[in-house]
């Protein structure tokens, strides 16, 4: 998440809606701020089994075009039960887990998974029962390895001291998958699917799939449903939209998708983040075809037609359409 400065600054602007640019005269983001002392957490039953935890506030800041705090959920077999998201403190963390407690009374937490290694997804790890196997991408693990002390100090910086960060250590999974990897997690009577489709935001990307109820957990690779749009983090726009693609491809019409910071959605949801996508792409192409240079690229690739969201001016003009130009220009 901190490799870069550039994750810093845009990860400033969703977190906290500070005013925050990538370049002279690019838009700057205004955003809600959420409080991890605040928020509070509920469960929506989504099926026997199966369960989003989400913000409260979670679907009026959505309908308004913002993105509230971390969404993760619980699914849960005859043998126990698996977390996605340990969320970002021992406060949040201990919602949660309260949650799972009263969808699953006396089932033991066998398996919790982080669907990144953004800190408001897995520093709650260390708050996790012994037992409790713990399931990370290969990439997360290394990259919160190498880099929680930084990655404190960010989410000191701009969540603010005093909401449960400072104690925050690093838990060794037990369970890594691998890049382009799919685990299978026998819950008792129910198969859970971990999948690596390919990078979609970080390169350590998981999404947890069950088929039982057919509902997907995506993590931040989807924010929330429109008018969110997708944040191209590292810059692969192409590997992004074929990554989407291939889970749009793999979801059945029915299926439930929970994004990783708004309420549920179906899976025809995802056809406006791709559609977007797509839009940058073509866009992106058609201006470097006539030879334009980025600013005139980011004035002309506009794309009014996909806004909305309340980040809009700051994450496609200065996010969005510089890391497509700088991905498609290589290619």
């Amino acid at each position: 998440m901190l490799k870069p400065s550039w994750h810093a600054g845009v990860l400033a602007a969703f977190f906290l809606g500070w005013g925050w640019t990538l370049a002279p005269g690019l838009a700057r983001a205004e955003a809600p701020i959420w409080d991890g002392n605040k928020v509070q957490m509920q469960s929506l039953r989504l099926a026997p089994g199966a369960f989003a935890h989400v913000p409260a506030d979670a679907a009026a800041l959505n309908a308004q075009g913002g993105a509230a705090a971390t969404s993760g959920g619980l699914i849960v077999g005859t043998r126990g039960a698996l977390l996605i998201e340990t969320m970002l403190n021992r406060r949040l963390h201990d919602q949660v887990r309260q949650l799972a407690a009263k969808a699953a009374p006396g089932k033991p937490l066998l398996y919790a998974v982080n669907t990144s290694s953004h800190g408001d997804h897995s520093f709650g790890n260390m708050f996790l029962p012994r037992e409790t196997r713990l399931i990370q991408h290969e990439h997360t693990a290394k990259f919160i390895a190498e880099h929680l002390e930084q990655d404190k100090a960010f989410m000191l910086q701009h969540f603010g001291k005093g909401r449960g960060i400072e104690p925050i250590r690093a838990r060794a999974p037990d369970i890594l998958l691998p890049a382009g990897g799919k685990l299978v997690i026998d819950l008792g009577e129910r198969q859970v699917e971990i999948h690596d489709f390919g990078f979609a935001q970080t390169g350590g990307d998981l999404w947890v799939w069950d088929p039982q109820s057919k509902t997907m957990w995506a993590g931040n690779p989807v924010i929330a449903a429109r008018p969110a749009l997708p944040w191209l983090l590292d810059g692969k726009l192409v590997q992004t939209l074929a990554t989407l693609q291939k889970v749009y491809d793999f979801l059945p019409a029915e299926a439930t998708v929970v994004p990783g910071h708004g309420v549920p959605m179906g899976r025809e949801a995802l056809r406006w983040h791709l559609d977007y996508l797509s839009a940058v792409k073509q866009g992106v192409q058609g201006a470097l075809a006539r030879g334009l240079t980025l600013e005139q690229t980011v004035a002309e690739v506009k794309l009014t037609e996909f806004r909305g969201y309340a980040l809009f001016d700051w994450v496609h003009p200065g996010l969005n359409v510089p890391a497509a130009y700088k991905d498609l220009s290589a290619k």
